[in-house]
């Protein structure tokens, strides 16, 4: 099978550049796996669709302010002219994180990095032309113990990454709230703002961790998740760290050709009961998003034959069509990259065939597409 297989054609005005003016506003196309029928529907009313017994899992990560600009530090100890971008990507050890360095190739082992919490807006002409960062001037302001965050490159890593060894603070992530930038994907093509400190977050979202929004969920209201609850439905929670795994480029021909970043997450006890049971007892079980599918069939893929254990740890699993799912019976996700691992992963849910009939329907019906775009529930 090969990537180009999950291509369609997508017009950029429905990449949705901001979140709906409500939460719970967006529109959601229904697919029936069973024979590919789709209905326009609203997510307002998805807690209709939900029946008592089911068990809804959501993913509880809480995306951090991951992307940090700055300067390398000169021999001298200032701040260098060359401009420097970091995407936290995974956190390694209390000061060790995995990250994405730009410009790449000017960025070296035992290079030192300063990122300030006034630095200059990468969405700026100039910051467009990542191999000239040397023509900009010196004229950031000098770190101080407050508004800065100061690491060194200590090693490279696999897919690009560096990993970065941060000078011990107070409290590191109190200091990335305060100097750190929200992720946004590159499709957004524009600045990060003060609503997306909200709206790129879910409502529920707990553990701190994630480069990247679990999208699905950013559609939940607590009065939304209140409705679901009155149904009789059992809502509970995983951790998936969002990371390179969700959102790296494909750079294969082949399907089986691809291997996805690992990812850290936590399956609590609690879930793991209320799933157990629910599979016992021949109940649904509906993931909101494909972090959280990620999880539980990874988990599902450990436990064998056996039950779900409560445990953390890492996963690089890889969902494409013939994957066969030992637990989510629903899914809840937002509309795709083309060619995405994501898509794929859909596509093994609901057939491919179906699935991409549905995407072209939703771009003919101009539904809003992506991180801030509307949202498909397949059963």
């Amino acid at each position: 099978m090969l990537v180009s297989d999950f291509d369609f054609d997508l017009p950029q005005e429905l990449i949705a550049q901001r979140p709906a003016e409500q939460r719970s506003g967006a529109r959601m196309l229904q697919l029936a796996r069973a024979n590919g029928e789709w209905r326009d529907g609203w997510f307002h009313d998805f807690p209709e669709l939900l029946r008592e017994g089911d068990v809804l899992v959501l993913n509880d990560s809480r995306v951090i302010p991951a992307r940090l600009l700055g300067h390398k530090r000169s021999a001298s100890g200032r701040p260098h002219s060359g401009k420097v971008e970091a995407l936290l990507t995974e956190k390694v050890s209390e000061w060790e994180w995995k990250a994405l360095v730009r410009p790449g190739k000017k960025v070296q082992v035992g290079d030192s990095l300063v990122f300030h919490s006034n630095e200059w807006n990468s969405n700026d002409e100039d910051s467009n032309d990542r191999d000239s960062n040397d023509r900009h001037s010196n004229d950031g302001p000098s770190p101080d113990s407050e508004t800065s965050l100061e690491a060194e490159v200590i090693e490279h890593r696999e897919f690009g990454e560096r990993l970065l060894r941060f000078l011990p603070v107070t409290d590191f992530f109190a200091r990335l709230e305060v100097i750190g930038h929200m992720p946004l994907p590159p499709y957004i093509r524009r600045p990060d703002d003060r609503g997306d400190r909200q709206r790129y977050q879910t409502v529920y979202a707990h553990q701190p961790g994630s480069s990247a929004a679990p999208t699905a969920g950013l559609h939940f209201t607590a009065e939304v998740l209140e409705r679901i609850r009155a149904r009789g439905v059992i809502v509970c929670f995983v951790t998936l760290h969002v990371g390179l795994g969700t959102f790296q480029p494909i750079r294969v021909e082949r399907v089986e050709d691809i291997q996805l970043h690992a990812e850290p997450y936590t399956l609590p006890e609690e879930t793991a009961a209320a799933i157990n049971a629910a599979l016992s007892e021949g109940r649904r079980l509906v993931a909101a998003g494909t972090t959280t599918v990620r999880a539980l069939e990874h988990c599902a893929l450990l436990a064998g034959d056996g039950a779900l254990r409560p445990h953390s740890g890492s996963t690089r699993i890889f969902i494409s069509p013939g994957f066969q799912f030992r637990v989510v019976s629903g899914l809840l996700t937002n509309f795709h990259l083309p060619q995405s691992s994501l898509l794929m992963l859909v596509s093994a849910f609901a057939e491919r065939g179906r699935v991409l009939a549905a995407y072209r329907h939703a771009v003919q019906e101009r539904y809003r597409f992506f991180s801030y775009g509307d949202c498909m529930f397949l059963t």
